[in-house]
């Protein structure tokens, strides 16, 4: 074999394509397919950045050290939820007497549509939650709900990047790979950033979701699948199990050394070369950490494992747990596109999604309080929007539904030093538009990485001479009244 066998990208990609050796859960899955379409992408200036998951100290002393965001994607009805509005029952079937910005004026009507379901206080805080929630009531007292975001574009693919990248354009690093470019990572062994994708579909804008942008692409979320293999091709053929397999690993390293020491400049490569790596290491660590089959039959049961409408996404909540007990730094949990889009028929839709996920959401909480790692969890639960007061698709009783509303709606976050118990923020009596303490995704966006020692306006990136940050030049400010 030739000393410049593998002296360029194509040959070193064949050859990865086919060792058989069970590298593809980042190698080929991931990295290589990167590689094939964006190849003709401008690579960013990342000379002198850092491109390594090594566990870096924060700026400040933080609270928080791991983050688990369970995304609600579509856009869950604050209104039918966390938001009670008596007003809107009153009013129930009268014209809305207001202003209305609707999304879809096709389907759109100025009818109020009260809400069908009962809110009452739950807990020492009184947080009223709908009936919809029973078990997110039974950790009232343990998080802080949102009543005030605000995104303010009504649109799914815009409000997800404003909520996940910071602006509502697209090719902008995800939340994840800010936290990792940040603080690197606690584990040498797993993916630094996991997205855990749901077995019907992946959410609006797709790969976007836990797409790196123009940071390095070591920083881009590892997609875990909802179902087995979790991580395609981790095991290695039985042939070329062992020694095989050590020798092959050993001679890969030496050959991504020359390599590296070739291109000293090139930390993108450097990256690359790193996630090759990280997958021989999974091989044994992955599979343990994605197996809950060792859990207590009690926890698989809290987190609704037992029940055929919540099993999958309770897995999937357990392993969250899991990864972060295990030193990963960000996992986010989606469902399907357009799961909470309800429209339609939300008298049937909506209470099928809670019982998807509303118990191994509680369970997530009270696992992590149990096992004394909420304090330095962030657990975020919510959507890209929330719904409007009126009927949308007046078409009887059973059909209605409700459309977008990005101007004013709710989610909840416990640990990590966010404040326990109660509400903050308020929309109006209509729960249109959040008027009071007022909480743009920005603002969310600071106060959160805050909490892990962070300065969101400091944390940068410099490409194409350009210093960029989380925040893009947007006043983000620490909401002190979510902190603990």
């Amino acid at each position: 074999m030739s000393e410049n066998t593998f002296s360029d990208d194509h040959s070193r990609r064949h050859f990865f394509r086919h060792a058989g050796l069970g590298l593809a859960p980042v190698a080929a899955a991931w990295l290589l397919q990167q590689d094939q379409l964006q190849g003709d992408r401008v690579k960013p200036n990342i000379h002198k950045q850092v491109a390594s998951l090594e566990n870096r100290p924060a700026q400040s002393t933080p609270r928080a050290k791991a983050m688990i965001s369970l995304f609600m994607q579509g856009g869950p009805s604050q209104i039918d939820l966390l938001d009670p509005k008596p007003e809107l029952n009153r009013l129930d079937g009268q014209k809305f007497p207001g202003t209305i910005k609707y999304d879809n004026a096709a389907q759109a009507s100025s009818t109020v549509l009260g809400s069908p379901w009962q809110f009452r206080p739950r807990g020492d805080s009184g947080t009223e939650i709908s009936e919809l929630l029973p078990n997110i009531a039974e950790i009232a007292d343990d998080i802080v709900v949102v009543r005030s975001m605000r995104t303010g574009v009504n649109n799914h693919g815009q409000s997800i990047h404003a909520m996940n990248s910071g602006r509502i354009q697209r090719g902008r690093p995800a939340l994840g790979s800010w936290l990792t470019y940040g603080l690197g990572s606690e584990t040498n062994n797993l993916p630094a950033f996991v997205a855990m994708t749901d077995p019907k579909g992946i959410p609006v804008e797709g790969v976007l979701n836990w797409s790196n942008g123009w940071l390095p692409s070591l920083f881009q979320g590892t997609v875990v699948r909802p179902q087995e293999p979790r991580i395609l091709n981790l095991e290695p053929p039985a042939n070329r199990r062992g020694k095989v397999q050590q020798e092959y690993l050993e001679y890969l390293r030496h050959l991504n050394e020359e390599h590296r020491l070739r291109h000293p400049n090139n930390s993108d490569l450097s990256a690359r070369l790193s996630n090759y790596e990280l997958a021989a290491r999974m091989q044994t660590s992955a599979r343990e950490a994605l197996d809950v089959s060792g859990e207590t039959l009690a926890t698989q049961k809290m987190y609704g494992i037992d029940r055929p409408e919540s099993e999958e996404y309770g897995k999937r909540c357990l392993i969250a747990r899991r990864l972060v007990e295990r030193g990963v730094r960000f996992v986010q949990a989606y469902t399907k596109n357009q799961y909470w889009d309800h429209h339609g028929s939300i008298r049937t839709s909506l209470p099928a999604a809670c019982r998807k996920t509303e118990q191994p959401a509680a369970a997530l909480v009270k696992d992590l309080k149990q096992r004394g790692m909420l304090d330095s969890t962030v657990v975020h639960w919510g959507g890209e929007m929330g719904r409007l007061p009126v009927i949308q698709n007046d078409a009887g009783p059973a059909k209605v539904g409700r459309d977008h509303n990005t101007y004013g709606f709710s989610m909840w976050l416990a640990g990590g030093g966010f404040r326990p118990g109660g509400t903050y923020g308020a929309t109006d009596e209509f729960g249109h538009h959040a008027v009071t303490d007022i909480v743009n995704h920005f603002d969310y966006h600071a106060t959160l990485l805050h909490l892990f020692g962070l300065d969101a306006q400091a944390l940068t990136f410099k490409q194409n001479g350009r210093e960029e940050s989380l925040l893009d030049g947007q006043p983000g400010k620490i909401v002190n009244g979510l902190l603990a």
